[in-house]
């Protein structure tokens, strides 16, 4: 696997990106990492510490560590940032790769985008997209996660151009995803059922991944590469029957056959910190008129910008859940600074009570969304209490929570179990009348400020397509 510390870097720092390689020893698959480009993704997040082009510099010369993680600050490459611009330059001055974020971007922008340096994007939602990208000869990641789904719009262009730069990437899937629907493998057996060849498939799992990662002795069965494999049942299903690693039988017939060491969990937790926060920072005052309101987009991780009728109350902004309107809350988590984003949100469908979590891209400050103040302020307690993780809450009492004490993003259970108490969370907030399969995971990403149209963080409301801080009302 190939993944992006940036969670455990915005809570914890270098020391965030450490924790991650040094728990990545001794596993049955090889853990490579990308080192985290972006903390904070933007000037409007809030991060434990940000991290400067010479904190990584030392971190290049890891031997699992394979490059630079996707460049979300796309201003700060067009207008030729130096700290950014840093980075991109060390990576490339040790022969690695560098990846890309470019939701939306094309033309001019796109071309400077690439010429930077960037060799990729995950980002990519629509045919026209993926199609300019592979013009330029970036390398397309087709992403199918838990929130942003892209396979199904995306393939048609690998089965019409066989494209060499193409592969597949999960970005964020939450454990129930990973326990029913698998990961990339699950991508295998969709690209099979849309049609594509089974072995054009594989190749997109495999074989192209390491070569785009310069691991050139992975993703094939031929003398001379790593004896990583996986044996199937057959090609149409894709059933995994077997796992080898290095050779060794370590997995058959969804059992693992080797023990697995416990990474340390010293000084990653205790990270949640919001101080006196009291009811009254919560509220918003308000006049007639309009109001901007961040719209969900089902299956999707980018938002709509709305513009609603405010929802008033004797002079202050209050949630209607008559309208699907819901108050969205950002509260500084890291150094109990007691600055709160406010704002409202339509497409969650709750009728009352609130749901929050303390994953919320990128920065991981606690994030809320409720019907009222004293449910999301006790909801905000209740992640203090934990230490981080997910709550649903109604009339002052909680009705589901995962624990997430690592960081405020990982939890110490067994993944089973971890799943129940998701499936448990999924339930209350359905209870409440959500409409969403996995509310949480599409909370999280609504205070990713370097991803359309528009969102919320400690800071205030982002308008993302023009990089500026928006008032509530104008």
């Amino acid at each position: 696997i190939v993944l992006d510390p940036h969670e455990f870097a915005n809570v914890m720092g270098v020391e965030g990106i450490r924790y991650v390689l040094e728990s990545g020893r001794g596993l049955p698959l090889s853990a490579y990492v990308m080192l985290s480009s972006c903390v904070p993704a933007s000037s409007f997040e809030s991060p434990y510490r940000v991290l400067t082009a010479d904190d990584l510099l030392p971190l290049l010369e890891h031997e699992r560590v394979l490059g630079l993680a996707e460049m979300m600050n796309m201003p700060g490459v067009l207008q030729g940032d130096e700290q950014v611009l840093a980075k991109i330059v060390a990576t490339q001055q040790h022969g690695l790769v560098v990846d890309g974020h470019a939701p939306g971007l094309k033309g001019r922008d796109l071309c400077a985008y690439a010429s930077a340096g960037i060799m990729s994007d995950h980002e990519c939602t629509t045919l026209e997209e993926a199609r300019q990208r592979i013009r330029l000869g970036m390398w397309l990641m087709i992403r199918e996660g838990s929130a942003a789904r892209n396979l199904d719009t995306l393939l048609p262009l690998v089965k019409e151009l066989h494209p060499p730069r193409v592969f597949f990437v999960t970005d964020d899937r939450d454990p129930q995803d990973l326990t029913t629907r698998g990961h990339i493998d699950s991508m295998v057996r969709r690209a099979i059922a849309l049609g594509l060849d089974a072995v054009e498939a594989i190749r997109l799992a495999s074989y192209n991944t390491a070569q785009y990662f310069r691991l050139y002795n992975r993703g094939a069965i031929a003398p001379g590469f790593v004896a990583d494999l996986v044996v199937l049942d057959d090609l149409d299903t894709f059933q995994v029957e077997s796992v080898y690693k290095d050779g060794a039988l370590v997995a058959q017939n969804g059992k693992l056959l080797v023990d697995v060491p416990t990474p340390a969990s010293a000084n990653i937790t205790g990270t949640v910190h919001i101080g006196n926060l009291r009811e009254s920072d919560l509220r918003i005052s308000g006049k007639d008129g309009l109001v901007e309101v961040v719209g969900i987009e089902p299956g999707q991780i980018t938002t709509t910008h709305l513009r609603e009728e405010a929802p008033l109350r004797s002079s202050e902004i209050v949630a209607d859940p008559a309208r699907d309107l819901l108050k969205l809350v950002v509260i500084e988590r890291h150094h109990a600074s007691g600055r709160v984003g406010l704002g409202l949100v339509k497409g969650f469908g709750l009728r009352k009570g609130a749901i929050a979590s303390s994953v919320a891209h990128d920065a991981h400050n606690l994030i809320i969304a409720g019907a009222s103040d004293s449910d999301i302020l006790k909801a905000a307690r209740t992640l203090e209490e934990m230490g981080g993780g997910f709550a649903c809450v109604v009339d002052g009492e909680v009705q589901a929570r995962v624990p997430l004490p690592y960081g405020g993003l990982v939890s110490p259970l067994p993944v089973d179990a971890l799943v129940q108490q998701l499936h448990t969370l999924d339930a209350a907030a359905a209870e409440l009348g959500c409409t969403l399969d996995h509310p949480c995971m599409t909370l999280s990403f609504l205070s990713l400020s370097v991803i359309p149209a528009l969102k919320l963080t400690d800071q205030g409301l982002i308008d993302v397509e023009t990089f500026t801080l928006l008032p509530l009302q104008r």
